[in-house]
C-alpha cells in the first residue's frame, strides 16, 4: 500500500488506493464486511467525487485502546490486505478479525 505523505507521525493513516484499482468506497463496504472499519477518503490530488474517493483512512486509536501492539497491527495489516485483494473468503476474514478482537476485548467482552 501506498501511504500519502510516505507515513505518519499520529494514530491516522491515510492509503492511496490508486496503483490496486480499487476505490475509498469500495475498500470501506469491503473491510466493513470483515468487521474493520475504516474510512473512504479523498487524497491529494483526487479525481473522483468525495463520496466515491481514491483513498482509505485508517486510524489505531481503537486498536491501541484495546492493548493491541506491533504484531497485532501486522496481523490487521495482512488482514485488510487479505480482503481488498480478495485472497480469502468473507468469512474466514471476519473469523480471524473475531479472533483478534477476542484476545483483546472492549470491557471484558466478546463478540
Amino acid at each position: 500500500f501506498d501511504l500519502v505523505s510516505g507515513g505518519t507521525d499520529n494514530h491516522l493513516l491515510l492509503i492511496d488506493l490508486i496503483n490496486i484499482g480499487i476505490t475509498g468506497k469500495e475498500a470501506q463496504n469491503l473491510l466493513d464486511e470483515v468487521y474493520i472499519t475504516t474510512n473512504k477518503n479523498t487524497i491529494p490530488g483526487e479525481e473522483l467525487s468525495p463520496n466515491i474517493t481514491s483513498g482509505l483512512r485508517i486510524g489505531t486509536a481503537a486498536v491501541t485502546t484495546r492493548g493491541m501492539k506491533e504484531s497485532e497491527m501486522e496481523t490487521i495489516v495482512n488482514l485488510i490486505k487479505k480482503t481488498l485483494k480478495k485472497e480469502d473468503t468473507v468469512e474466514n476474514i471476519r473469523k480471524e478479525v473475531v479472533n483478534l478482537t477476542n484476545r483483546f476485548p472492549i470491557y471484558g467482552e466478546k463478540i
